[in-house]
């Protein structure tokens, strides 16, 4: 069976896109080369570095904002809200509890945690917690890429889940060119100079 997680791994290293193995806390199991480079700018930190723990460094790295775009609205409260479904069905799976513990020191986190994520879910719905296919946004460090548009891939094959993994991969769309610029603009009614 641990042949298959490394077949898995293997797999996941071969994927163009940025792909990371995940256990049940958020912890970095194995990412692939192309997600090491989309977050390999990113500065130090004790607990939230993207190649340790995804969910932390999404809640509490200063510089997450920096790669994944419109970092609260699709990227924080999303994974709060699914933190929050894991950490109610199972308070003691690995990770859990000390993720809850850093979101109470964050006065601003527990707050939005205890008081505004539970409206949030309820506006949302199910889509706020099931990211499977939802279309999110990151700055790519390669310039030719720069920001644009991922569609979410989570993916927990049978064998895999049996060793409580699960893969999220980020799967980049080319960069859609700037609009061609037009003309100036004028009325209709009004003959252009």
């Amino acid at each position: 069976m641990r042949a298959y997680v490394h077949d898995y791994f293997a797999m996941t290293d071969a994927l163009p896109f940025p792909s990371v193995v995940l256990d049940p806390g958020w912890g970095v199991a194995h990412s692939n080369p192309a997600y090491d480079a989309l977050f390999g700018g990113v500065g130090p930190h004790p607990t939230a570095m993207p190649d340790d723990n995804f969910l932390r460094f999404v809640l509490f790295h200063p510089d997450a904002a920096s790669v994944l775009a419109e970092h609260e609205t699709t990227w924080c409260l999303p994974l709060l809200a699914q933190f929050a479904e894991a950490y109610a069905d199972d308070e003691s799976a690995p990770g859990l509890q000390d993720i809850r513990r850093e979101i109470a020191d964050d006065p601003i986190m527990d707050a939005a945690f205890r008081l505004g994520l539970p409206h949030w879910i309820e506006a949302v719905g199910d889509a706020a917690v099931h990211h499977d296919g939802a279309v999110r946004h990151v700055r790519h460090p390669d310039p030719e890429r720069g920001r644009t548009s991922c569609r979410l891939i989570s993916e927990s094959p049978r064998t895999l889940r049996q060793f409580g993994l699960r893969r999220l991969t980020l799967v980049l769309r080319e960069t859609e060119p700037p609009a061609a610029r037009r003309g100036r603009a004028h009325l209709s009614v009004v003959p252009a100079r």
